[in-house]
């Protein structure tokens, strides 16, 4: 999955506030994904793109806001596949096991979004990017979690739930973090058949 290239202008030189944004968001995935890409400035950012800076920041208020429409991309992207797979009619441990999946194939499609995932790219930004992430990877536990327990109520398969959604989860961050320090030489889906070992048999 990328974000959606921005359609062709009307006119030379003109762009519809929104495709702009796209291109914006684009182009800073863009260069996220670079190799030995260190942080990305607005002035690096809007010479790329051939703007000024004033520019830029007639579309996102603050560079800030330009990370949080990517996290928005990847909560968008990533919630709808869990839907789509809630849907699927499998087991709960194999659903699980493609949300995962699904996971670290969003992130091997889209290397800039992985350094944003693992905080790489947020560095030094606004702490509150850090802390929406944090919250996308508790609702990504929270989903497994609640598949992980649907066929046994009980409490004690509540408590096995959530240590193996905690175990999957921890797996999943584990891939993404050596994906992006190894500079996007190591697939994230390396070695996947483990995910298998901390799930109980369906």
């Amino acid at each position: 999955m990328h974000l959606v290239q921005p359609a062709e202008p009307s006119r030379p030189g003109r762009m519809a506030p929104g495709q702009r944004r796209q291109q914006i968001l684009q182009v800073l995935a863009t260069m996220l994904q670079e190799p030995q890409a260190e942080r990305v400035t607005t002035a690096a950012l809007a010479a790329r793109l051939s703007l000024s800076e004033a520019a830029l920041y007639r579309h996102f208020a603050s560079k800030a806001q330009m990370f949080e429409g990517l996290i928005e991309f990847i909560e968008t992207s990533l919630f709808g596949l869990a839907e789509q797979i809630a849907q699927l009619p499998q087991s709960a441990p194999e659903r699980a096991q493609r949300l995962v999946w699904a996971l670290l194939q969003f992130a091997q499609t889209n290397p800039g979004m992985a350094r944003v995932l693992v905080g790489d790219a947020l560095v030094l930004e606004h702490e509150r990017l850090n802390a929406r992430v944090h919250q996308l990877f508790e609702r990504l536990e929270s989903t497994l979690r609640q598949w992980l327990r649907e066929s046994d109520p009980s409490a004690t398969a509540t408590v096995d739930a959530q240590a193996r959604a905690a175990v999957l989860m921890g797996f999943a961050q584990g891939r993404l973090l050596r994906f992006v320090r190894s500079g996007f030489k190591r697939s994230p889906m390396d070695q996947f058949d483990a995910v298998r070992l901390h799930l109980p048999h369906s």
